[in-house]
């Protein structure tokens, strides 16, 4: 049972690159938070909510240990955070926070595949995850742990290689390393704690992850409308992107046309329009989608 009575608890970055998303997340999923008295605690004012704000490495053993009952990380700190014992399971990827855990080397170093880290020191923030990759593929390697500027250990001959988080690239480059194999693709997920709230707060905790889902659903999702003659109905929902099967009306005093409704959840593009119109649609609109359940 949960840690704190009557209350559910929501573990979130206290601060670096997840936490506005992960707070954004919480308030277009209806949970309208206000500060505390200290900034570890934010209290949602609508429902007995509290937002637990830590550092992330602190976020899965908060909510695998019942402290919370969900929590907003990144797939890499949940990952290097897991252990023997009970885990925080994964309830859904939340699409953003996007990053990869990549093994990177200088050009001095003649890479063709993880064989060649073979007997070399690697510099890592996630010693976990790399021996885990090296283990796999029956690579024996040094792991030098560092718990930042991971990328300066080849400079400073501390490591022949890193395995760190690239997100654009730019930090790599300027250190005269380049990308090599992908170890992890990670981005924010919402996890849930083994530990069951009081059964007066289940239903509270169903309605957060429903809607957060629907949030999450709806991110880069498009409603279309449009007319369409009946015989091009085929050819124009299979151009619709992501539609599934979209809803065909009628058109007042028509029989050769209808109104078809779709919602698209992928990305609409001019191109798209283009093909539509050029396949006989007409009246196309493409409107934002705010909510969806």
């Amino acid at each position: 049972m949960s840690t704190v009575q009557g209350r559910l608890r929501i573990a979130v970055q206290k601060s670096g690159r997840l936490a506005d998303r992960s707070l954004d997340l919480i308030r277009d999923a209806g949970l309208k938070w206000v500060k505390g008295h200290n900034d570890l605690l934010y209290r949602v004012e609508n429902y007995p909510i509290d937002l637990l704000r830590v550092r992330d490495d602190d976020i899965p053993t908060f909510v695998a240990d019942g402290v919370c009952d969900l929590g907003i990380v990144g797939e890499n700190v949940l990952e290097e955070g897991r252990n023997g014992g009970p885990n925080a399971s994964v309830v859904m990827p939340l699409g953003f926070g996007r990053c990869t855990l990549k093994i990177a080397t200088p050009p001095t170093l003649a890479y063709d595949g993880p064989a060649s880290l073979d007997g070399l020191r690697i510099a890592t923030s996630y010693p976990k995850i790399l021996r885990r990759f090296l283990d796999e593929r029956g690579v024996k390697a040094d792991i030098v742990v560092m718990r930042g500027a991971v990328e300066v250990a080849p400079r400073l001959k501390l490591a022949a290689a890193i395995c760190d988080l690239v997100s654009t690239g730019a930090t790599l480059e300027a250190n005269g390393l380049g990308a090599k194999d992908t170890v992890l693709e990670s981005q924010a997920v919402l996890i849930q704690s083994p530990v069951a709230p009081e059964p007066a707060l289940q239903q509270l905790l169903d309605s957060v992850i429903e809607r957060m889902a629907g949030v999450v659903s709806s991110q880069g999702a498009k409603y279309v409308m449009l007319n369409a003659p009946r015989s091009a109905l085929d050819e124009i929902t299979a151009i619709l992107p992501g539609a599934g099967s979209p809803t065909v009306m009628p058109l007042m005093g028509r029989d050769d046309a209808v109104a078809v409704h779709a919602v698209c959840q992928e990305a609409v593009f001019w191109e798209t329009l283009e093909k539509l119109k050029a396949a006989g649609a007409s009246a196309i609109l493409v409107l934002p989608i705010e909510k969806m359940m």
